[in-house]
């Protein structure tokens, strides 16, 4: 059962597994009703101004309007493509799994009335290669789509079409960036392109593209039904709207929560996570998956959890993916295991990226060695200011930033460990996300 600080509007009907089908979805929420009013009685401009208005911010990381976003394809008869990233591969990031796996027709609805927004007759669902199962859900669920006349050609008799691919990748966590992932759809190697142009104007093969998430898209069918107004009823002003939160580490309640923006952070952790596990405290979180900077508890707990709160104290919401470290877990091995998860996924096309990463992880080798001095960490610090915003994708950066805000935040505790590692005393632990997200980094 949802908890009482839950607000289920994606989750709505989650513990129902009929809900995966195309009668479940119709009986248990109404499915398709309002992709029936978009396409018979909205114009394209219409369901624009409905997403514009909503609010309603990119949930997969960079948090940008959606509806801005969509308005920025040109108008005219050329190809346009609207492309699905379910390459959910963030350490600590779950969210999007559990949504294509128990409500995969949501998802659809969404990408059907987004893409009569952007005017696009061409879709793809990018899933991550791991997502085996997940995939075959929705393979059943588009068949079963393009069988009622959701999807194909002259969509419910409104000489409206749209063709939906599902495609798998190969289990690479760069193809997650928008470009790398339209690299990989058109068979390259997915690594990410010089911008601009953008997507927005040149994407896939050539053509106008709109790119957004999983979570993004299956918000798209409850706005145009129920208005801009009622989205921005959740949330706060400058993020409207529910956000499903994926919760993990060191908590007594792992798993996907759907909140109203604006939550207290003390609440995500100690009310829905339960806390803490007996005897221990919070040290310190990744508040929005292993990319954004950590947040001790004295800087996290009072924040509402929104996009702004999170900006202000220097860190972002990002992907929704709240990993909680507690005060057994050390902090300089958390940051070693960060960065060996991004020096493996780097494609290597940017030199700051591919040599920052390598030399973070030897770096920090040393340190948990003992066989660096306060120096180095000034050495580590300086490395990561020099990837920062210098590489072609933010790759460099999601590593950069954590591991640049623990070596700042948590100093001491970097050389305390290297005291008692050149002694033989070992580290603690190390702090767990989801272990199928984590990949190489186990």
């Amino acid at each position: 059962m949802p908890h009482t600080l839950e607000t289920r509007v994606l989750l709505e009907g989650a513990e129902d597994p009929r809900l995966a089908t195309l009668q479940g979805y119709r009986d248990i929420v109404g499915g398709y009703a309002t992709l029936e009013k978009a396409y018979k009685s909205m114009e394209q401009d219409e369901v624009l101004k409905e997403l514009e208005e909503s609010g309603l911010r990119g949930r997969g990381g960079a948090g940008f309007s959606m509806g801005k976003k969509a308005s920025f394809l040109p108008r005219g008869d050329m190809d346009k493509y609207l492309c699905c990233n379910a390459d959910e591969s963030e350490p600590g990031a779950f969210k999007d799994r559990e949504l294509m796996q128990r409500n995969p027709h949501q998802l659809i609805e969404g990408i059907a009335i987004a893409a009569l927004a952007a005017d696009a007759g061409h879709a793809f669902i990018f899933i991550r290669g791991e997502y085996d199962s997940q995939a075959d859900v929705l393979d059943a669920a588009v068949a079963e789509a393009y069988e009622a006349g959701y999807l194909g050609t002259d969509i419910l008799g409104t000489r409206r079409n749209l063709e939906l691919v599902v495609h798998r990748g190969a289990g690479a966590y760069i193809c997650g960036e928008e470009t790398a992932l339209l690299d990989a759809l058109e068979g390259k190697r997915g690594n990410p392109r010089l911008k601009p142009p953008f997507p927005a104007v040149q994407g896939l093969y050539g053509g106008p593209t709109l790119i957004n998430n999983v979570e993004t898209l299956s918000n798209v069918p409850r706005i145009v039904a129920k208005g801009a107004e009622w989205f921005r009823q959740f949330g706060t002003e400058q993020s409207p709207g529910t956000k499903v939160v994926s919760i993990s580490g060191r908590v007594r309640r792992p798993g996907n929560y759907e909140i109203s923006l604006g939550l207290p952070t003390r609440d995500l952790i100690y009310e829905l996570a339960g806390g803490p596990l007996p005897g221990r405290t919070v040290k310190a979180i990744y508040p929005g998956g292993s990319s954004s900077p950590v947040l001790t508890a004295e800087e996290a707990m009072d924040l509402p959890y929104s996009f702004e709160a999170m900006a202000e104290a220097g860190s972002m919401l990002g992907s929704g993916s709240v990993i909680v470290a507690d005060d057994q877990v050390s902090i300089p091995l958390m940051a070693l295991r960060t960065a060996r998860f991004y020096h493996h996924e780097s494609c290597g096309k940017c030199t700051p990226c591919r040599e920052g990463t390598n030399w973070t992880v030897k770096m920090l080798e040393r340190v948990v060695r003992g066989e660096a001095t306060p120096m180095d960490l000034d050495i580590i610090s300086s490395v990561q200011e020099n990837i920062m915003g210098h590489c072609l994708c933010v790759l460099g950066d999601s590593m950069a930033m954590p591991v640049s805000a623990m070596v700042r935040k948590f100093r001491g505790e970097f050389e305390q460990t290297m005291a008692e590692a050149a002694e033989g005393i070992d580290p603690h632990v190390v702090v767990d996300a989801a272990p199928e997200t984590l990949g190489a980094a186990t």
